[in-house]
């Protein structure tokens, strides 16, 4: 499948999406919303396990809106909520997710990387939600996802400042799993895929939809909801084959059913 802003790579069962637009810091205009939703189809129809997202070049992973664009947005516009469908829908993903964070991830980028299940950052990363600093607050998920990621206090200390934290303060706050250098981070965000490789597809993508859930449902539902969903996996074949390679002292072959 084509695509004008992004590429998409397949290598076994992970898939690579950098979006590509670095003359303008890789900013999320309404033609690549667009084709990430495309992309993300094809990553689905692909039956990728793992999906890393990052940006083209070295300066910036994603950046938000162009400021002459927000200018001109009225209320039908925040209500459409164009970019918050999108990373409900990477939030969603089949896949895991692993945000590769290689620069500036302001705004849209900052709120795409708290939609990924992983993060991973190059020294160079930046990440804020600067959006006070034009009079709107976030819209795509920065006053939900950031608490839930790093703690009320330290996402109000981010918003309510206009704080651009850089990769080190990311990592002390949680925000980030792992910093390297800029010239690593590929082989990392990699090296991050393979470990979920490692297991049982099927779990995987069973566990991270309990996980997604827990953000949602009181502590009783939430056991509820994990007991049904043990329930699927220990009626699969993965789970047969897991413990058949433990008790053997082998390696599981799975094959996600």
């Amino acid at each position: 499948m084509a695509y004008a802003n992004l590429t998409l790579e397949h290598d076994g069962r992970v898939s690579t999406l950098t979006v590509n637009r670095p003359q303008v810091r890789n900013a999320l205009d309404t033609p690549t919303v667009e084709e990430f939703h495309r992309a993300l189809d094809e990553v689905r129809a692909h039956r990728a396990t793992v999906l890393v997202i990052t940006g083209a070049g070295d300066k910036a992973f994603v950046s938000g809106a162009d400021v002459s664009a927000i200018r001109e947005r009225r209320r039908d516009d925040a209500l459409a909520g164009i970019n918050s469908r999108l990373m409900t829908a990477v939030e969603a993903h089949d896949a895991v997710t692993i945000a590769a964070v290689n620069g500036y991830a302001l705004g849209g980028g900052c709120e795409l990387a708290l939609a990924c299940d992983i993060r991973v950052a190059a020294e160079n990363a930046v990440f804020g939600l600067p959006e006070p600093t034009l009079g709107i607050i976030p819209g795509a998920g920065g006053t939900q996802r950031l608490p839930r990621v790093v703690g009320l206090g330290r996402a109000k200390e981010m918003v309510l400042t206009g704080a651009r934290w850089d990769a080190r303060r990311a990592l002390e706050v949680g925000l980030v799993s792992e910093v390297v250098p800029l010239s690593e981070l590929a082989r990392t965000a990699r090296a991050w895929a393979d470990r979920v490789l490692g297991l049982g597809p099927l779990a995987v993508r069973l566990a991270k939809a309990a996980l997604n859930a827990s953000a949602h449902m009181p502590l009783a539902a939430g056991l509820q909801y994990e007991s049904a969903v043990q329930a699927i996996t220990f009626e699969s074949a993965d789970k047969q084959e897991g413990t058949t390679a433990f008790l053997e002292k082998r390696k599981p072959t799975f094959r996600g059913e």
